[in-house]
Order: structure tokens, then sequence, then C-alpha cells
């Protein structure tokens, strides 16, 4: 019963982090055939409302404010309203850098504390040794960072927008907008790889006797 109260909400833990990406690339490659350039207002104007129903699950249904999507939803509120309010697709375009920055700073931040705030987060999923939980929180905020570049590297390169030639890191390279919308995909499973990479090593180190605190039944009952 436990394990299936853990399922479910491992599984709507997973629709409130990916359910407005989803939204915000669907309606924004719709709305390019309707709307032309206002697709991507449309869809930041979908993705905040994305986010702010994720929180208010989380709020209502599962009692709790989860960290992570908290700092999410500020930032993609904050960031998200001065694109609508402005007309200017450049917030939401360097918005997914400052997110992912900032949880890596929060991550690497926290050690001069003496403190893990990866294990704080996920301590409730993994029984976990502190140093396990070290090299867990390292290779994360080191793929925050990797995650930051490549939004930078893809929003840079847009073509058929706002951005300037001058952001541009390699003159030769150009895309449209849609590559930088529709590249929120491969982020998304790349991050999902990235995740499935570091399971493992948290199952190699959990205790041995994890199942029977799980399961308190004499072994042999249904």
């Amino acid at each position: 019963m436990n394990q299936a109260r853990k399922t479910a909400g491992q599984g709507a833990q997973l629709l409130t982090d990916v359910g407005p990406v989803i939204a915000f690339i669907l309606v924004y490659n719709i709305g390019r055939n309707f709307v032309g350039d206002q697709a991507i207002y449309w869809a930041t104007g979908v993705f905040m409302a994305g986010v702010g129903l994720a929180l208010g699950y989380a709020a209502i249904v599962q009692k709790r404010f989860p960290p992570m999507l908290v700092v999410s939803a500020v930032i993609v509120l904050s960031f998200g309203g001065l694109t609508i309010w402005l007309q200017d697709p450049i917030f939401v375009y360097v918005k997914p850098t400052i997110i992912n920055l900032l949880y890596s700073f929060a991550i690497l931040g926290s050690f001069a504390f003496g403190f893990n705030v990866w294990k704080a987060l996920f301590g409730s999923i993994f029984t976990l040794p502190d140093r396990v939980w070290w090299i867990l929180a390292v290779r994360w905020a080191l793929f925050f960072q990797i995650l930051a570049l490549i939004n930078e590297f893809l929003w840079r390169h847009i073509n058929d927008s706002v951005v300037l030639e001058s952001a541009r890191w390699f003159p030769g390279l150009a895309w449209s907008e849609s590559v930088w919308a529709n590249g929120k995909l491969g982020i998304m499973a790349l991050t999902f790889i990235f995740a499935m990479a570091n399971i493992p090593i948290a199952l190699r180190h959990q205790p041995d006797d994890e199942d029977k605190q799980d399961d308190p039944s004499p072994a042999g009952t249904a």
C-alpha cells in the first residue's frame, strides 16, 4: 500500500514537472500556424498557468510546497509576466538559464554551510551514505550548469526574433525560434537519461534491510 502511494506520488510529481513544458511546446507549435510570431506569448501564458496549477496541486492535494517547484514558479511567473507585458521574448529565452544556474549554485552553496540540500530534498526517497549524497549533489549541480550552457547556446543563435547578431557565440550559426522552443524536448530527454544514469549508484548503496522496513508484514503472507 505504501509502495502504491509512493508510485502514485512519483507519477503526480512527474506530471507537474513535465506537464507545463509539454503544454508550452504544443501551444507554441500549434500557435505558429495561427498567430505567427505571437505564438511565443501564448505559449508563455499557458506555461505560466501550467506552473501555477502544478504549484496549486502540490499545495492542495499533496499538502506540500516543493522548494524547487516554488523557485521555478517565482522565476517563471516573473520572467513570463515581463515577456508578455513588454512583448519581448528575451526574458523567456534566458529564464531556463537562470533557473538552472540558481539550482546549481544552491546545491554548491549549501556545502559552504555544511549542508547538503540535495539530500534534504530527496532523502525521503533513498537512504544513502553522506558520501553518495555528496556525489549525487555535485553531479546534479554540474548537470544544471550544462543545461544552462545548452540554453544559452540555443537562444543566442535564434535569427527570426529579437536576438541581436552580436549575441551569437558563433556567427556562422543561426536557426529559428522553433528550434529553441522544441529543443526543450531534447533537454527533457537528456534530463531523464541523466537521472536514470544516476539510479544505479543509489540502488547500490541502499541498505539491505530496506524492504523489511517498508513491509513489516511476516514473510509469506499475502
